[in-house]
């Protein structure tokens, strides 16, 4: 499954790789992949498989559960396709409450005590991610555990979610997207340790890039 995903993110160019003509992220990084996973919703076939390993991985890593819980903005289609898969309820959580109105942060019916499983599309170091999941304990909910379509793999989220007494998982990952792309010749296998540095260490990779 790890493959596929990663096959079908850079057959739709939902994940482009350029190690030697790197990217620069909002963060100032320097990194030699994109990711925008929102491209998936715009291809059925793609977004089928994606909403069924999902639910599926929900089921088998998380048991049953409540309600769906999408993180705005990109986790919101991917939750609601999977609170339709599964049957479910679904809210969403803000990046920050509503200025006017309710001032709502969560969005869609909280009931205090149902146990909540969190969508989002992609990991990097969680900071966002576990922002939602503080939010929706602080209304009462249970969170379950988060899943993903798409890890960076950073030690840094593993060590985030870690502290957040959060489980999560993803359907693919920056290795397994690597492996299959020098596979299948995408990528260089000369390239493999220049892609693999910046996973460990992407500001200082980027500092390299730089100098």
């Amino acid at each position: 499954m790890e493959l596929k995903v990663a096959e079908f993110l850079l057959q739709i160019k939902a994940i482009k790789l350029q190690p030697n003509n790197p990217f620069t992220w909002a963060s100032g990084w320097k990194s030699p992949i994109y990711c925008d996973n929102r491209i998936t919703l715009s291809h059925p076939q793609v977004r089928t498989y994606i909403r069924q390993k999902l639910a599926q991985a929900i089921q088998e890593e998380f048991g049953s559960v409540d309600v769906i819980a999408g993180v705005a903005t990109a986790g919101i289609p991917q939750g609601v396709l999977v609170a339709q898969e599964l049957g479910l309820p679904f809210i969403y959580v803000r990046a920050k409450a509503k200025e006017h109105g309710t001032g709502s942060l969560i969005e869609g019916e909280v009931v205090e005590g149902q146990r909540v499983v969190v969508i989002e599309d992609l990991i990097s170091t969680g900071k966002s991610s576990l922002q939602a999941v503080e939010a929706l304990r602080a209304a009462g909910l249970s969170v379950a555990g988060l899943a993903a379509i798409f890890t960076y793999g950073f030690e840094k989220a593993d060590e985030n979610f870690a502290a957040a007494k959060c489980r999560f998982l993803t359907l693919s990952s920056y290795a397994a997207l690597i492996d299959y792309a020098a596979e299948h010749s995408i990528i260089a296998k000369s390239d493999m340790e220049l892609l693999g540095k910046w996973r460990l260490n992407p500001s200082a990779w980027g500092q390299d890039k730089l100098d």
